[in-house]
């Protein structure tokens, strides 16, 4: 059985991405350290490292002598997370179904489990469950900076997820393409798991788009 120790810092970052993610700190509010720090018992300085890796991450914003805000939603955001998914995700996906292993494949499907019972949750964290679905598609690609890249994309799309599944249907269709995508990557099926992959990112795009505004067509 493997330990996961956590840092200060990366507990106070679990908390604050869930809440923007989920909608609790409302878009372009300001953080109030003093009353945050409090609020969570902890010193400022695991908090500014906390608010430091959000900010690189795209969630926060700084403003000199003003502190951090939260970053707004907007299509144009949408557009580029999701048009650099569109040119990594998919052929690293597919790189991946050829290459995984027995072990590895174990772990994609405790992922895809984990974000199945998510999304049946109401209270289940089905953005952060389906970053883990498709990172580990991609781990087993053996490629570090394409994950690392798939995992911060996912980490940036993940608000825009929320607000996907959000209309009615929609977390039906998500399971639909999810159980789709695994089978083809599960079977080894490059070209199919490739196909898929590109069809599911491009189709929340498209969702997206009505959603948030009108763009251009990736």
């Amino acid at each position: 059985m493997s330990i996961v120790v956590r840092t200060l810092s990366e507990q106070v970052l679990e908390i604050l991405r869930d809440r923007i993610v989920s909608g609790r700190l409302p878009q372009e509010a300001i953080i109030r350290q003093d009353a945050l720090a409090s609020e969570l018992g902890v010193s400022k300085i695991p908090l500014r490292e906390a608010l430091a890796r959000l900010e690189q991450e795209g969630l926060l914003t700084s403003q000199a002598n003003r502190g951090y805000f939260i970053r707004p939603m907007s299509i144009d955001a949408a557009e580029e997370i999701f048009e650099l998914r569109l040119s990594i995700e998919p052929r690293a996906t597919a790189r991946a179904a050829t290459l995984a292993t027995d072990a590895e494949r174990r772990v994609a499907t405790q992922a895809y489990e984990a974000l199945d019972a998510a999304a049946n949750d109401p209270d289940g964290e089905v953005a952060v469950a389906n970053r883990a679905f498709h990172t580990s598609l991609v781990r087993p690609g053996g490629r570090l900076l394409t994950t690392q890249l798939v995992e911060r994309l996912a980490v940036q799309a993940e608000r825009y997820v929320v607000a996907h599944l959000q209309p009615a249907g929609r977390e039906d269709r998500a399971h639909v393409e999810h159980r789709e995508l695994f089978d083809a990557w599960l079977a080894g099926d490059a070209e199919k798991t490739a196909a898929l992959a590109d069809t599911h990112i491009r189709g929340t795009l498209d969702d997206l788009r009505k959603e948030l505004g009108t763009a251009n067509s990736v």
